[in-house]
């Protein structure tokens, strides 16, 4: 297994831009070994101080998150990274999870990530879940989505404003009046939140030739 860590850092490292080579392997080794087996290849690689190998790994444990450890391990550590790439395979991973055992049965989940301490946590389940209607469940409850997103409207990170601004702007393309409904509801004298109404009404207002 080290000997493939190696292989792998020698390969990956020379990838600079995307990651559909490494979630190509990353898919392909799932298939080819059993879980006990991917579990401790995804911690090995984990470990490398290479980021690309790093962003396997986060892939692969999205593909056994449904394991209650291995998802505390995406939420408490993946989340600690400092590199930004692999924050954006967390938040794949994390619709990995929500999708493996069903949206509706995430939505504890995806509330406690929103709510979490830690600003990568909570912009992997906004920014991990888009398009947001997309998704089953969502897509029959567009306004659940809506009101999820919108409790982060005056979040302290502006990164985390910016995937909510974003995501509902996503929505807002074939749900324009329910996300006008709840931006109208805003506070927007508030800076934050208006960077954010910004954000998700553009769409809306490109859309409107009245406006």
């Amino acid at each position: 297994m080290e000997k493939y860590i190696m292989t792998l850092e020698e390969k990956f490292s020379k990838i600079s831009n995307g990651y559909k080579e490494i979630e190509m392997r990353a898919a392909a080794d799932f298939k080819s070994y059993g879980r006990e087996k991917i579990a401790g290849l995804a911690r090995k690689a984990y470990r490398s101080d290479v980021y690309q190998v790093r962003m396997y790994g986060v892939f692969l444990f999205g593909y056994i998150s449904d394991d209650d450890a291995i998802l505390k391990f995406l939420k408490e550590e993946v989340s600690k990274d400092e590199n930004w790439r692999v924050q954006e395979i967390l938040a794949k991973s994390f619709d990995e999870h929500c999708k493996i055992v069903g949206y509706e049965n995430s939505l504890a989940i995806i509330e406690e990530w929103l709510s979490s301490d830690n600003p990568n946590t909570r912009r992997a389940a906004a920014e991990g879940l888009r398009i947001w209607t997309g998704r089953a469940y969502f897509k029959d409850n567009p306004n659940e989505a809506i009101k999820l997103l919108s409790r982060l409207n005056g979040d302290e990170s502006e990164y985390v404003r910016k995937s909510v601004g974003n995501a509902l702007r996503d929505i807002s393309k074939k749900y324009p009046e329910l996300v006008e409904k709840e931006l109208n509801s805003w506070d927007i004298s508030n800076k934050r939140v208006a960077q954010v109404y910004k954000l998700a009404y553009r769409r809306i207002k490109d859309n409107d030739p009245e406006r």
